[in-house]
């Protein structure tokens, strides 16, 4: 069977809410996306000690919109990099569709919201038949903006991110590239009640230990009860869930010796799905887990080239069935932000890209002079067939 990417989401342990019935080709969709997730993850420098938070989900998505766009060499890096076939464009279409339009109802506890956008340079055309697919199969806001007006263009850009965040990233630009094609983005919104919410009451400063053996205080909620819980020689693991359990936390924390980067580095879609089957679901645990917030940015273009697709930063590469006037992809990048308390979790992602523009079409200049001081030629036409009804030449001799 071809391989076929989908944006890995599903919560295969739900015991309450609603559950998406898949085929075992769509099953196969589902563990090729989580691979890619994992080497997505595998891919953050974490040299420096600081959080980081970021979406896979969005950055999938995002990649399927521009994928359409693609052609030749092009598509094929892409494609590939999110781990299929270009030839199976039309299957991850219609998953994706399918996947767009169940999420958000998994779970009415929680709340879900995904959006995409493709706001072009109104200088430049863009293929019909791209505008119709990422609209018929992301219900993408295909709309020409004047990129010479930075700041209607910029209103227009993080207005819209911060719509779809519901405030959380409220700006992903500060400047507008008057040589770009498009700007095209992905937003991704999460929120919601822990099942089992934890009591302020019991929350309060404890030590937490760094990789490097520093100490810093933290703010520590703590409960007691059953998870769904599971271990191996690596870590430890809960799954945590949100409302009618559609939707979940999996925390999986490293037992001592060992770190996150050697958790990250032992998952791919086999070991993801083992670790989520193998948990047991009446396990009585004493749960401390920080209140935190974290924002991250993070630019992405060096981990897609390493992951597979460095021709698709490059001039030259093949987006033409999106327009013949796309060059190459500038940048790829991602806001995210996180809020964890006692109540529950609230999450948003903005994966945006920059597409520049292969040839600009030049504008008229703003005054014209047309002097007829000399020589010339006039005719009267009609103007939907432009058939010349009459044609003369006026010299100034009589």
């Amino acid at each position: 069977m071809k391989k076929i990417a989908l944006f890995a989401m599903l919560a295969a342990s739900c015991v309450s809410a609603q559950t998406l019935e898949l085929t075992p080709e769509q099953k196969e969709m589902a563990a090729i996306g989580n691979d890619f997730s994992f080497k997505f993850l595998q891919q953050i420098d974490r040299n420096e000690e600081k959080d980081w938070f970021v979406s896979p989900v969005s950055l999938q998505m995002l990649l399927n919109v521009i994928l359409n766009g693609a052609q030749n060499a092009t598509a094929d890096e892409i494609a590939h990099t999110l781990g299929f076939e270009a030839s199976d464009m039309q299957a991850l279409n219609d998953f994706n569709r399918l996947l767009l339009d169940r999420f958000p109802k998994l779970d009415p506890a929680t709340k879900l919201v995904i959006g995409n956008a493709v706001f072009v340079n109104q200088i430049y055309p863009i293929e019909k038949k791209y505008k119709s697919q990422v609209e018929k199969y992301y219900d993408a806001e295909v709309k020409n903006l004047d990129f010479k007006n930075e700041k209607a263009t910029l209103r227009t850009i993080n207005g819209w991110c911060s719509k779809q965040t519901n405030g959380l990233i409220p700006s992903v630009l500060n400047e507008v590239n008057p040589d770009m094609f498009a700007y095209l983005l992905n937003a991704l919104y999460f929120k919601g009640a822990w099942t089992y919410p934890f009591k302020k009451a019991w929350t309060e400063e404890r030590p937490f230990y760094l990789e490097s053996g520093k100490e810093k205080k933290v703010w520590m909620m703590e409960k007691e009860r059953k998870f769904e819980y599971g271990e191996n020689d690596l870590c430890q693991r809960i799954r945590l869930p949100y409302g009618d359990g559609a939707y979940s936390m999996y925390v999986l924390l490293p037992k001592e010796g060992h770190t996150v980067t050697e958790v990250l580095a032992s998952l791919d879609k086999e070991a993801w799905n083992e670790l989520r089957s193998h948990m047991y679901s009446d396990t009585k645990v004493n749960l401390w887990l920080p209140r935190f917030e974290t924002k991250y940015h993070i630019k992405l273009n060096d981990i897609l080239k390493d992951m597979g697709m460095p021709g698709s930063f490059a001039p030259g590469a093949d987006f033409k069935a999106m327009s013949l006037n796309a060059d190459y992809l500038d940048f790829v990048q991602q806001d995210a932000i996180i809020k964890v308390d006692e109540e529950g979790s609230e999450a948003a992602a903005v994966t945006s890209a920059g597409m520049m523009g292969a040839t600009a079409i030049p504008e008229p200049p703003k005054i014209i002079n047309f002097h007829c001081d000399h020589p010339f030629l006039y005719m009267i036409v009609e103007r939907s067939t432009g058939s010349i009804l009459f044609a003369g030449e006026f010299t100034g001799k009589e």
